[in-house]
């Protein structure tokens, strides 16, 4: 019975000394990351210039255009913007150009086929606003090539 007893015992002290050991390792791992992120904290001066970033108004106008979509600065414009813009990118709309009738049709197909809100009173707006600024172009068909240096092709 006595070796029991000196089991228990030398087991017992092995526990207390594993929670000891753990209880520091614990303890000292919490002291080195609070040290180590103080000592991160603030960055040191080295001498570096750090340039300063100034947010500019996203919606301002430079040399008669909206920087942020390169729509021409006329009346309608914010209206277009808030309306076209959500969905397509500036350029799509700039590049479709149409008369007033097709625009008209162009709207009521994205409405039907592409769930577009009720433009109401906005929607004259945003046409006059695109037909004024973004007429149609005729464009012809490509000239025609001319002083080519053809080849013949070996079999």
């Amino acid at each position: 019975m006595s070796e029991n007893r000196n089991f228990w015992k030398n087991s017992r002290r092995v526990y207390r000394l594993l929670i000891v050991i753990c209880t520091l390792a614990l303890v000292s791992g919490i002291l080195i990351f609070y040290i180590n992120r103080d000592a991160q904290g603030e960055p040191e001066a080295d001498g570096t210039e750090y340039t300063k970033f100034e947010d500019e108004e996203p919606n301002r106008i430079e040399n008669g255009i909206h920087v942020r979509t390169g729509f021409i600065d006329a009346p309608g414009l914010q209206e277009t913007v808030n309306n076209c813009t959500n969905c397509h990118s500036a350029k799509l709309v700039i590049q479709n150009r149409m008369n007033a009738e097709r625009w008209h049709a162009t709207i009521r197909w994205m409405q039907e086929t592409q769930n577009l809100w009720p433009l109401g009173d906005n929607e004259d707006i945003i046409v006059d606003y695109l037909v004024t600024n973004y007429p149609p172009q005729n464009k012809g068909r490509r000239e025609g090539l001319e002083n080519l240096d053809w080849y013949e092709l070996k079999p």
